[in-house]
């Protein structure tokens, strides 16, 4: 008896996107009306077709066979549209996409691709044209959706249109390009009374590790969640680039450990073997005081350049330069007195710090007021840059969608 096949060709869909790099990140951005519908919503069906489009899970880790590329970085997906918050001109949803596994994660926001964002909503009519003035800076009112917090961007215009190009430079970045301030409101998760910027309640605690150690740390809710310690107390001095931690696979090891027992010391999980299916966040950094470096381009950093010098990894992996959400964590920290991050700084309240990364310096501002003995932050305030690299369609196959 023959068996028949079915021998339809497989087709292949495509979607309005736009690649865009914002600060030191890429990503693929999308307005939320051109997903297909099934995947207007969030779910099984929207997480499939970002994971392809990404091109994961990749057991090879290269995403080869999609948009990604290769790092937490560049594994990054953007979903917009007019926003349903009032005050606000744009909603913005961020989706991490895992490279090796086959999950998004939705439970932080990208700092780096909020540069992106304004300028996006601009030039897909997602900002009201009489808030776009013909020359100057837009002021684009952005509901970040993950964490329910609003962001100012100030995008430059230029006869009508978004000016992408400039003499502003990044480091992590290799062009110029046109600066964008990014001010982000309370960023800190203060609830009523303000404690839960430091959801332990202090500025710095004992964590104990089972089998590794034990390890000061600051645990903070400002921009993202963000687990800080002392680079000494790891055998580091805030000076290693991304090599020297990426191809140690003891170290990733160690700091994945020390990040799932600092999450659920943070409550952000209930088990620690939770921490595998929350990989965005919290970040895990460490932090020392400024000593001169190179770095990774080649750049002389030295001491009297910098403030701090601090180190974060991202999706299991070190940076290459400094997450946007982690700099505001970084800022927040460092206005705040006797925090780990405060203390590699010097000590003492600031409203500024520019920090050490393994590509180079990064200045944040933060405004920290102290009100009914708990310590809350109403701005933290950093430049980034952006640019469109490609607008169109990306295809996907169609049974994505099943």
């Amino acid at each position: 008896m023959s068996v028949s096949s079915d021998t339809t060709p497989q087709k292949q869909i495509k979607i309005p996107a736009t690649y865009m790099r914002g600060g030191t990140s890429k990503g693929v951005f999308f307005r939320l009306d051109d997903l297909p519908a099934a995947a207007q919503s969030a779910g099984r069906i929207r997480d499939q077709l970002l994971l392809r489009v990404i091109g994961s899970p990749d057991p090879y880790a290269k995403q080869i066979d999609g948009m990604g590329g290769a790092s937490s970085s560049t594994s990054k997906t953007v979903i917009l549209s007019k926003s349903e918050s009032p005050e606000h001109d744009v909603d913005y949803l961020f989706g991490q996409v895992s490279i090796d596994k086959a999950f998004v994660d939705w439970s932080g926001n990208c700092g780096n691709l909020t540069a992106a964002v304004g300028a996006f909503a601009i030039s897909n009519d997602l900002v009201d044209a009489d808030r776009i003035p013909e020359n100057g800076l837009c002021t684009v009112r952005i509901w970040q959706k993950n964490i329910e917090k609003t962001i100012i961007a100030h995008i430059p215009i230029t006869d009508g249109e978004v000016q992408e190009l400039g003499d502003f430079e990044l480091d992590g970045v290799t062009f110029p390009a046109a600066e964008v301030q990014i001010e982000f409101l309370d960023p800190a998760d203060d609830g009523e009374d303000g404690g839960a910027m430091f959801p332990t309640g202090n500025v710095v605690d004992t964590l104990e590790v089972p089998n590794i150690g034990s390890f000061q740390a600051t645990f903070i809710n400002a921009g993202i969640p963000t687990i800080f310690l002392n680079a000494e107390d790891l055998g580091y001095t805030g000076t290693e680039l991304q090599d020297q931690i990426n191809n140690d696979n003891d170290a990733l090891t160690k700091f994945e450990t020390i990040r799932a027992y600092g999450a659920f010391k943070m409550g952000l999980i209930q088990d620690v073997a939770e921490a595998a299916s929350r990989q965005h966040t919290p970040k895990i950094a460490f932090v020392a005081k400024p000593i001169d470096y190179v770095s990774s381009s080649g750049k002389q950093v030295l001491t009297a350049d910098i403030d701090v010098l601090v180190r974060a990894l991202s999706m299991g992996k070190l940076h290459h330069a400094m997450m946007g959400t982690a700099a505001v964590a970084i800022g927040t920290a460092a206005a705040i007195p006797n925090t780990l991050v405060n203390l590699a700084a010097g000590g003492g309240e600031r409203q500024t710090v520019r920090f050490g990364h393994p590509s180079g310096t990064l200045k944040v501002g933060a405004e920290a007021i102290q009100h009914n003995g708990q310590w809350q932050v109403k701005k933290a305030i950093m430049s980034r840059s952006a640019r469109v690299i490609m607008e169109g369609w990306v295809r996907v196959p169609a049974d994505t969608l099943k």
